[in-house]
Formats: structure tokens, sequence, C-alpha cells
């Protein structure tokens, strides 16, 4: 047995005596054999850069889906971009750069929450879109998606923007010279 989760509104099922009632609040979980629905354990690797670090906030984008721990991007660096966008700044990006890095928060995304996560992210909308990337952590070099942005480089973000990202960067337990220059970017 395997634990899957149901949603009542969609199976018309209603919860059963003794299961475990999720965050998400069609969500519950119980025990019934592999193949009937979607299963938790179906998961992919996201390295979040940005805001999404903060798992208190991830709780709440995706309710199904934990923090696995943390890692570096190397070969990459965090800037920003889309100013033109409508937003107060520009907007958090990764590009290409030889000799940098970029703390990653990794969280282990549900099936359940991959849709929510896209659409807070504006895929949908052409804002950002998934790339594969290589994150280097304790345990070693692992697969994982993250957001880039589709826009150009350049512009400066919010100094609200700019002090949420080191916020979330010292939640998610990076280092604290990486923070201190989150806190000290120009903006």
């Amino acid at each position: 047995m395997q634990y899957v989760t149901h949603c009542p509104a969609r199976f018309k099922m209603l919860r059963p005596r003794g299961a475990i009632r999720l965050s998400h609040p069609c969500a519950v979980l119980t025990r019934a054999p592999v193949g009937r629905c979607r299963t938790l354990d179906t998961m992919s690797l996201y390295a979040a850069y940005a805001g999404n670090m903060d798992p208190r906030l991830m709780t709440r984008r995706a309710p199904h889906s934990p923090l696995r721990g943390t890692g570096w991007l190397n070969g990459w660096r965090l800037t920003f971009g889309g100013e033109q966008m409508g937003w107060e700044g520009a907007l958090a990006t990764i590009v290409e750069a030889p000799r940098s890095q970029v703390f990653v928060a990794l969280y282990d995304i549900a099936s359940l929450d991959e849709d929510s996560m896209d659409r807070w992210e504006g895929v949908g909308l052409d804002i950002y879109r998934r790339m594969r990337v290589r994150v280097d952590t304790l345990d070693g070099e692992e697969p994982a998606w993250v957001y880039v942005l589709n826009a150009y480089e350049g512009g400066l973000p919010s100094a609200r923007y700019l002090g949420e990202l080191a916020d979330a960067a010292e939640s998610a337990g990076a280092p604290h010279d990486y923070v201190m220059e989150l806190r000290k970017r120009p903006c």
C-alpha cells in the first residue's frame, strides 16, 4: 500500500475514518492500492533561488512539497530583469556566469503542487519558464529545475523585494556572507 491523495470534490468521496487531513483544502491522505490515484511520492526537485527559498512561504504555495535541503548552482549568478513588466522593480533570475554561484533551497515538488507553482511564477503568462540545472549538494550533484525570467537582464529590484530575497535566503540557511551581499545590492 502507498499513501495517495483523493479530492472529495472531484472523486465524490468522503474522507475515510482515520485519514490524515493535509493543509490543502481538498487533499486527504489515505491508504490505497498503487495505481488508483496520483501518489504523493511522484516528486521532482525544484531549486529556489529567490523568495521561494523561504520554507514558510513555500508551505502556502506548495503545501505537499517538503524542503529537502540546500545547495549551490555553480557557474550561475543571481541577477534581475523585466523591470518593464510593471512590478515595483526588476525581478530575480539567474544567468550563466563562470566562477559565480547562487545559493538555492531544494524542494521535493509533489505533482499536486506543480501546476500551482507554474501559475504563481507566471509560466502561462510567459513571465518565467522552467529550465533544468545541476545543483551541487553535500551528497553530490543532483538534477533539478528552476524558473528563469523570460526578459532581458537589467534594471534594479525594489528595496522591499531585495529585502524579501535576503530574508528568504536567511530562512533557508544561506551563509551569512551570501545574505549580506544580497542586503548590500543596489536597488
